[in-house]
């Protein structure tokens, strides 16, 4: 088990605090027995405030949920196989297992197990968690499994050999020990590795974002010891975040391609070719641009203005052009999208013949093919116009239109992907997976026609469609509905939000809510179907016959608008992220949906974040909040666990300046510069909008990206302050999920919304 690298001192390593100054130092010792000593006492608390019949059952019926044998198996194709990774109650680690597509597509799998994690952590002791496989092409016999000790970021990562059903033992089978390690097969007997021998940035092989800083081609035969002898062929800085790698092995394709991740959103990316003798090549894009490389094809999402010799392209667009003519100067990267203030693009994946792009419409999903042909039909020196002035790539691209199941859920979210661009079979085959708040999933195999340019149907692609699964009912959804409605923020923006909840639902202030936000590193929250919610809020009644309401608010920091909607929250506008989230519970309010008293919120990671802000700054807008694996000591979260890396969204503590504006959505600091009237009198104090909200706070010992001492210490103040309604937990297991298995994952749930439930729907806390 990793022990973490920033002990508590007495003066930090980088003179960020004392302890006069955190008296809670101490508690980011985070396997020492005084810390854990406050843990076991502090969970024990928090079980015994929930403990019921109720809460149980409510954990019984959300594990039924979660190990559901109804569930979609989901595949993912490798060679003639299918791949499936699979829990429920028998298997609680889970099994990896394949078929055949015509036995899965029957219903009737056939499932052949390659390996059992729940048999193989009793065998060796260890209770691993599966983190991936990732196989070796073109025979498909051999994978590298990622194995976590704890489902933490950390893992071990071991050959697995696919006909004989077994790992491949030392030294014969590579066998790498648990580190922050990324791996991928050159050939046979070649592996380029990113890992972690020696933690220390100043010495060795870490960042100070703790990710490897070197690549290495590791030879078969070689023990563990050889890998920090064994070649590098990539190396950054260790102020940089990561060095990333892999080699891409598609026949005729076949390259090596490395990034240097400068912060969480500026990279460069550089590829050789086998063996090549003239070394690295690099990409000359933005540095904030993501790249992608398949097979003859560069594609270029620009998250800020690029201005080249043709065309001045905004952020969010979508550039394409080959990989070979970019690099030898022949071509210019085109317009493949562009985005609108009203549409993003989403995502993007490649078929044998085709592009598509997921695109966000105000937040509802639509669906969009272009053909490679159009792509290639350009001057190789620009991007013409057609006569519409449009790029020709957009006057080809036609929409992939769905059937619309349910008109009480008119906001469908959609995923993507290719099933198999060389297999000449389905090479235009896609897995699309159709979801709403109150649909549950159903997954389709879409087959798009060779020649899109002689489709002339004027309603867009229609593709070949197969229902291949569609995913149980988890509860009751009769009488509900989702609407999306907009809020004010404090700077006139206007804020999406969807609101899932009773048709007829009175506005009498009276409904109990729960919002659920993120706001940040480009991730966008959609609607799907969620039978945890379902269950453990939306189908609940209070004892004045009221269901539950759920709320999921789209607010800046997210990608739910593109770069800009992100960028808008980012350092020293981080403040926005949080009036975005605090002007949809005021409209809420506004519209008589609920009141402070029965309004909940929860968010977890950055959303953590998000709810201690909300604890500290918006006190008198909540009832109740659950703040999970947050981060909330931004003095020193560039210090603790992989928090370095962010230092692009959030800024750098260590600069005074930037520290300014940082300490003003640090809520482990605000607890003590913006006391709230009537705090220890907790949120029923006399008066309007006085005392801190009711709060759970929850972690996981084994979070090595995040890491749990930031939630603690945020509990640990509070109390000390006297607030009597704060709450803490911290599971040993699940990483920065939460949560190793579907019991677990469980657990988490039912402690959360049970939490709140009694906070804002029957107030027995």
């Amino acid at each position: 088990m990793q022990q973490n690298p920033h002990p508590a001192p007495t003066v930090t390593p980088t003179g960020l605090a004392t302890e006069a100054e955190d008296e809670f130092l101490w508690l980011e010792d985070i396997h020492g027995e005084r810390p854990l000593d406050w843990v076991r006492e502090q969970d024990a608390r928090t079980e015994a405030l929930l403990a019921s019949n109720g809460f149980d059952a409510l954990q019984r019926d959300l594990t039924a949920i979660l190990d559901s044998p109804d569930r979609i198996p989901h595949v993912t194709k490798r060679g003639d196989w299918y791949y499936n990774f699979w829990r429920d109650g028998e298997h609680p680690r889970g099994l990896w297992r394949r078929t055949r597509w015509e036995p899965y597509l029957a219903g009737d799998p056939q499932w052949e197990v390659l390996l059992d994690v729940d048999a193989l952590a009793a065998q060796e002791g260890t209770d691993w968690v599966f983190a991936g496989a990732r196989l070796l092409r073109p025979d498909w016999d051999r994978a590298l499994l990622r194995l976590s000790p704890d489902g933490g970021d950390a893992v071990a990562v071991r050959e697995f050999d696919l006909v004989t059903r077994a790992f491949v033992p030392a030294p014969e089978g590579f066998d790498l020990p648990v580190a922050k390690t990324q791996a991928s097969w050159i050939d046979r007997d070649r592996l380029l590795v990113g890992t972690v021998t020696d933690p220390d940035p100043d010495t060795g092989d870490a960042t100070r974002s703790s990710y490897a800083r070197t690549l290495r081609v590791l030879q078969r035969g070689r023990p563990e010891a050889a890998i920090a002898a064994a070649p590098t062929v990539f190396e950054v800085d260790a102020e940089h975040v990561a060095a990333f790698g892999g080699h891409d092995s598609t026949p005729g394709w076949e390259r090596t391609i490395a990034i240097d991740a400068v912060d969480f959103y500026r990279s460069t990316t550089w590829l050789r070719e086998p063996e090549a003798s003239s070394g690295w090549r690099l990409l000359e894009v933005p540095l904030d641009a993501e790249v992608d490389v398949h097979r003859q094809w560069l594609t270029v999402f620009l998250k800020s203005e690029w201005e080249l010799p043709t065309a001045v392209h905004p952020a969010g667009s979508l550039l394409v052009c080959t990989v070979d003519g970019f690099l030898d100067g022949s071509e210019e990267p085109r317009a493949a999208f562009l985005p609108a203030p009203d549409r993003t693009l989403s995502a993007w994946t490649w078929t044998a013949s085709h592009l598509v792009l997921t695109v966000l419409q105000d937040v509802a999903s639509t669906l969009y093919a272009l053909p490679q042909t159009a792509l290639a039909a350009t001057d190789p020196r620009g991007t013409p116009q057609t006569s519409a002035g449009r790029p020709p790539a957009l006057e080809a691209t036609r929409r992939i239109r769905l059937a619309h199941p349910n008109p009480a859920d008119p906001f469908l979210t959609l995923g993507v992907s290719a099933v198999d661009d060389e297999d000449p079979d389905c090479g235009n085959d896609l897995w699309i997976t159709a979801t709403g708040a109150l649909t549950p999933p159903t997954l389709l195999r879409a087959t798009l026609p060779a020649h899109l340019e002689e489709d002339s149907r004027p309603d867009g692609v229609v593709p070949d469609l197969v229902t291949v699964r569609t995913g149980p009912e988890h509860f009751d959804a009769t009488g509900l509905s989702v609407r999306q409605h907009f809020a004010v923020s404090d700077d006139g923006t206007r804020v999406p939000y969807f609101q899932i909840g009773p048709e007829d639902l009175e506005t009498d202030g009276a409904n109990p809510v729960v919002m659920d936000g993120y706001g940040g590193f480009l991730a966008s929250k959609l609607p799907g179907y969620s039978g945890v919610y379902g269950r453990g809020w939306l189908s609940r009644r209070n004892d004045a016959g009221r269901r539950g309401v759920h709320v999921i608010a789209n607010i800046r920091g997210g990608g739910e608008y593109g770069p800009d909607w992100h960028r808008a929250a980012l350092q020293e506008n981080r403040h926005r992220a949080y009036e975005d989230f605090a002007a949809v519970a005021r409209d809420l309010i506004r519209r008589g949906v609920t009141d402070r008293s029965h309004l909940a919120a929860t968010g977890r990671s950055n959303g953590g974040l998000l709810m201690g802000n909300m604890a500290t700054t918006y006190p008198e807008l909540f009832g109740a909040l659950s703040c999970g694996v947050p981060l909330l000591d931004m003095r020193r979260y560039t210090v603790l666990s992989a928090g370095h890396s962010w230092i692009a969204e959030y800024g750098d503590p260590e600069d005074p300046e930037q520290w300014e504006y940082i300490r003003t959505f640090s809520p482990y600091h605000l607890l003590l510069e913006r006391p709230v009237p009537g705090a220890e009198a907790g949120r029923d104090a006399e008066g309007p909008g006085t005392g801190y909200p009711d709060l759970l706070v929850w972690t996981a010992t084994s979070d090595d990206r995040v890491g749990p001492v930031q939630a603690r210490k945020m509990a640990a103040r509070m109390m000390r302050l006297g607030v009597p309604n704060v709450w803490f937990h911290e599971d040993l297991e699940g990483g920065h999920a939460g949560a190793s298995d579907n019991r677990q994952a469980a657990a988490l749930h039912a402690r959360s919304l049970e939490f709140l439930w009694r906070s804002v729907a029957d107030d027995s806390l």
